[in-house]
């Protein structure tokens, strides 16, 4: 009696072609959920920002009867990977009225901010939150451009899939 132990050229073959198939398949559904993961922390960040900036203006009004908005959206509110220098994978960054988010695949996606009094109401100094237009705009207000997760490509000009905010 023979005994064969081991497998043959053509078992070591099928499973490599079967595991190929599978990773195939796999890989750009990981990729998709990271994605989508971080859309959503995306999501949840900036909507945190926007109720900081209201709570704030919140408090200005309680305390000086004027609404307002902080410079900084950041300053009132902790977000993992604020930076303010250059942006780097996952971080955020605030410069000349736009929040900024670098996403891992170096998608870099964008949200207007402003702090400056861009609405006609006495006693309200606010301008217009992150990715929001101004209430109640003036002049200025009604000029000034919203951008709510606006896409621009990094280096390695990948489209996550992501819409944006």
């Amino acid at each position: 009696m023979k005994n064969n132990k081991g497998f043959t050229l053509i078992e070591l073959i099928m499973v490599t072609i079967i595991l190929g198939i599978l990773a195939a398949v796999a890989v750009p559904r990981y990729m998709g959920a990271v994605s989508n993961a971080e859309e959503a922390a995306e999501s949840a960040t900036v909507a945190a920002l926007r109720s900081a900036v209201e709570n704030y203006a919140t408090q200005k009004f309680l305390e000086t009867g004027r609404y307002s908005y902080p410079a900084n959206p950041f300053d009132y509110i902790e977000v993992d990977g604020y930076t303010t220098g250059s942006l780097s994978d996952g971080a955020w960054t605030y410069s000349n009225g736009t929040v900024s988010h670098q996403r891992r695949d170096d998608n870099v996606y964008t949200w207007s901010y402003s702090a400056d009094d861009l609405t006609d109401l006495d006693g309200d100094d606010r301008g217009a939150n992150v990715g929001l237009a101004p209430e109640n705009p003036n002049t200025a207000g009604a000029a000034h451009a919203v951008v709510n997760g606006a896409r621009s490509t990094g280096s390695n000009d990948v489209d996550s899939g992501g819409s944006g905010i």
